[in-house]
């Protein structure tokens, strides 16, 4: 068998993962992909193999209650189903870098030490993805694991697309604005060539729009600004987090309604944005078509800050020659992404509904000044990709 590489996305309740195979001189193929999710409440591991049959789906009992118990049962099944001889490294999305981390880079314990650092600035994620990587520590012991974040495809930004306005004193600190969802645009932005040549080399804004949403301007495949910044709270509207928000409402949280740290980060990371304005659900699929005024809110507010941060960003770019839309909401909301183009018009966006309908790949008429597009994002295989040049590099 040809050597694998695991690829490991963990998050609160869920371990996504993917198998990929690495048969000498030619591309990274993958063989199974899954996940453990309600992780917590209700575990349950599926998988299915790289034509889409399942190979495992089943319950996991009240036994496995945290992402330690995900992973042995995780693990236990890749016995079984792979030679663990054959297993030849580890890639982990890791959501900050902080200012050190620009590239993928081989994990050690002191690594992860620095990482944790960092966990205040993404508390819905890096906890998690260091909790997998001190697992594979734990279980899989002397396999290389690499490190592969969210934040690395964003560095190199111009001095004043970084720039926190705050003392010197504190920017020294770190506080500088990062952006975030890298590893979605870099993989569209590698595979633009290919579905959307026409734009691949021009100003283009990829919408990664999901549970967590931004806007990535990139120009010529570069990424050269993002609605995204220090933390995971900035620009869009997302599923529980509210986005842009003036700071003197966090002020008014803390000197004037008396909320402890704590229970401000609660509120602005689990029970803003969509679910925050809807007070139903953070899931944008439970919102669409719900006739409840509070849930038409939500939506008009997810595309009212899409389109204003489209705008925004076009500006950056100083014009505008293509848009993508892609993550969970992206690819597959006619709904969200009618809307938007609706709300672009005045960019020279023109829908064609048709397409639309059909998800794409192109979703603007032959004459719109600006094209948009539909690209499904592969942040996995990007890891996985990250995760092999490291190792041959190394």
């Amino acid at each position: 068998m040809a050597p694998l590489v695991l690829v490991l996305n963990a998050g609160s309740s869920s371990l996504k993962f993917g198998v990929y195979e690495r048969p000498e001189n030619a591309s990274l193929a993958l063989v199974a992909y899954g996940q453990v999710e309600g992780i917590g409440t209700r575990p349950r591991l599926s998988a299915k193999d790289e034509a889409g049959e399942t190979l495992i789906d089943q319950d996991l009992g009240a036994d496995v209650r945290d992402a330690n118990g995900a992973f042995d049962e995780l693990a236990a099944w890749l016995r079984s189903h792979f030679d663990r001889e054959a297993l030849a490294a580890v890639g982990h999305r890791v959501v900050h870098g902080g200012p050190k981390f620009d590239r993928p880079t081989l994990v050690t314990p002191e690594i992860v030490r620095e990482l944790k650092e960092l966990s205040p600035l993404a508390p819905l994620h890096q906890p998690f993805n260091l909790a997998a990587i001190d697992a594979v520590f734990d279980r899989l012991q002397g396999l290389p694991q690499v490190a592969c974040f969210d934040t690395a495809f964003h560095r190199g930004h111009s001095a004043v697309a970084e720039l926190i306005p705050l003392p010197p004193e504190l920017r020294a600190r770190g506080l500088q604005r990062y952006g975030f969802h890298g590893l979605s645009y870099e993989y569209i932005a590698s595979v633009l060539p290919q579905v959307a040549a026409e734009i691949a080399a021009g100003r283009v804004l990829v919408a990664h729009l999901g549970s967590g949403a931004s806007i990535c301007a990139l120009d010529d495949g570069r990424s050269v600004d993002s609605s995204l910044g220090f933390t995971g709270l900035d620009g869009l509207c997302m599923g529980s987090r509210p986005g842009t928000l003036d700071p003197g409402v966090v002020l008014y949280l803390f000197q004037e309604l008396g909320l402890s740290a704590r229970e401000v980060e609660d509120a602005l990371y689990r029970k803003s944005g969509l679910l925050g304005i809807s007070g139903i659900s953070n899931d944008m699929r439970d919102l669409l078509g719900n006739d409840e005024p509070a849930a038409r809110l939500a939506v008009d507010y997810f595309v009212y800050r899409a389109a204003k941060e489209i705008g925004a960003l076009t500006a950056a770019l100083g014009g505008l020659d293509g848009l993508v839309f892609t993550a969970g909401i992206g690819e597959n909301s006619v709904e969200v992404r009618q809307r938007i183009c609706e709300a672009c018009s005045w960019l020279g966006v023109r829908l064609d509904s048709e397409a639309n309908e059909a998800n794409g790949p192109r979703i603007t008429t032959g004459d719109s000044e600006v094209s948009a597009w539909v690209i499904p994002t592969n942040e996995e295989l990007m890891i996985a990709r990250h995760t092999v040049a490291q190792l041959e590099s190394g």
